[in-house]
């Protein structure tokens, strides 16, 4: 008898699980059957990308850090590798007040590993980079369990750096406050690398791949599709086995029977399944299990409101054209936007010739209510924004503003430690079910479909197919 799978949740997390555990149990003619719920009508999560007068636009990521394999790995698997590009490689800034002023070559995540860079910039003053040399002689931090980011940083660093510099960039991916950001749960390395040197900024040094040559590469380190990230999602859709994959029907509760789950679904149809991977967002969990505690702490983590917004202009409308791809914006500057992407000069394939494309955005800890104004009105804060520093002569052709509410979430201090509580609450008590996504232990896309993978295995494993018979993860 055939064992089944359900997979509640149809982002790249669990779109990444359907399309694995497919392949595995049909290569291996394994008796397993695999089914994909997802609640909305189209799959993706927020993966979206908008087709308009030849301009390319995502309104949720467009890229993926080309060091993590696994994105590019399903890429491939699918028959989209040919569409692969790199990001142009170009200067990028950090706007404090209203300056815009060259990231510090050598500065990775805002930690310098080249010091005359540093000594030079005008971004901090001078007080501000004699706080920052005290890393070279502050012991390590004492390893007593999770702190911030912030703490963390400001310690080893002080706060003019991780202000203007560090925050600005960390709070792009995460869209939080780093003082309540868990070190342990984003950047790990970072506290590992402080314990081993006794400085952040020599391990960092003393970790970098050493250069083999002077030649400056024209290869960003991001990559993205040329069709669009959308395609990777129809792509993924469509190798996914005829009548296995159901939209518009959400779960709206799991129950234990007789070693079995029984899911119920809005439609008023049941189904039976010996395995299942949540793929969904934390807010979800305790509706879907209500009689069980083990979820009462993601009732508590919060999820911060962000928005994108894509304006395009004829290319003569940019008076003040700038060299360079983009620029984040520093935490003691006073302005809505927390970063602008120069789009067409970072992946000129988005944007037609002869057109600009700029994608910002809007919305951080404490300051969410923008996302909740007009479209007009949101369009209106970021050009008033951008025309303190660029000279932009004309009305945009178009915008795309994408609101993503409550859709961040937030690892705060103490979420590893939570989510190892949760998993082994859940293998006691809920054998067989699997978190897996954004929520829980990394939300870039290569970390969401890592982690749609890793519950493949898990799967597999504990439905007694082992690891030794998985043929491609």
């Amino acid at each position: 008898m055939k064992k089944k799978v359900v997979i509640i949740g149809g982002g790249m997390t669990g779109l990444t699980a359907a399309y694995y555990l497919q392949k595995e149990a049909r290569e291996n003619k394994l008796p397993i059957s695999c089914e994909l719920i997802e609640a909305s009508h189209r799959l993706g999560g927020k993966v979206q990308t908008v087709y308009r007068d030849g301009f390319i636009i995502e309104r949720g990521p467009d890229s993926f850090l080309a060091r993590k394999m696994s994105a590019s790995r399903l890429i491939h698997e699918v028959g989209l590798e040919q569409e692969l590009v790199h990001n142009t490689a170009g200067q990028s800034y950090i706007l404090v007040n209203r300056t815009l002023h060259p990231i510090p070559g050598g500065a990775v995540m805002g930690i310098p590993t080249q010091l005359a860079p540093f000594v030079v910039t005008r971004l901090f003053s001078p007080f501000g980079k004699l706080r920052a040399a005290a890393d070279f002689i502050l012991p390590p931090l004492k390893a007593e369990g999770d702190v911030s980011l912030g703490h963390f940083f400001r310690r080893r660093l002080g706060n003019e750096v991780v202000d203007r510099l560090i925050e600005p960039l960390l709070s792009g991916i995460y869209a939080g406050d780093i003082d309540k950001l868990s070190l342990m749960a984003t950047f790990p390395q970072y506290f590992h690398l402080e314990q081993k040197h006794g400085s952040l900024v020599l391990g960092m040094k003393r970790s970098m791949p050493k250069q083999k040559t002077k030649q400056k590469s024209e290869k960003g380190i991001f990559q993205t599709l040329k069709t669009g990230l959308s395609s990777l999602v129809d792509a993924v859709e469509q190798k996914l086995e005829k009548g296995t994959v159901h939209k518009g029907v959400r779960v709206e509760r799991i129950e234990k029977v007789n070693g079995q789950y029984v899911l119920t679904l809005s439609n008023g149809e049941v189904k039976e399944a010996d395995s299942v991977i949540i793929a969904i967002p934390h807010q979800s969990l305790t509706s879907l299990f209500p009689n069980e505690s083990m979820f009462a702490a993601f009732e508590t983590m919060p999820s911060t409101s962000v928005a994108t917004v894509a304006l395009a202009f004829p290319k003569e409308a940019i008076a003040k054209d700038m060299n360079g791809t983009g620029f984040v914006v520093s935490r003691d500057s006073d302005y809505t936007i927390t970063a602008c992407t120069w789009t067409h000069k970072k992946w000129p394939h988005t944007t037609p010739e002869g057109y600009v494309l700029l994608r910002c955005y809007v919305g951080r800890p404490g300051d969410e209510a923008i996302v909740d104004q007009t479209d007009d009105d949101i369009v209106q804060v970021v050009m008033d924004d951008l025309n303190k520093v660029m000279n932009i002569t004309m009305s945009p052709m178009f915008s795309v503003v994408t609101r993503w509410k409550q859709s961040m979430p937030q690892y705060i201090v103490g979420h590893r430690e939570r989510m190892e509580q949760v998993k082994n609450d859940m293998q006691q008590h809920l054998p067989g079910v699997f978190l897996a996504g954004s929520s829980y232990e990394g939300l870039g896309l290569p970390d969401c479909i890592d982690q749609g993978e890793e519950a493949v295995k898990k799967v597999l494993h504990y439905l007694s197919y082992t690891k030794e018979k998985v043929s491609s993860l």
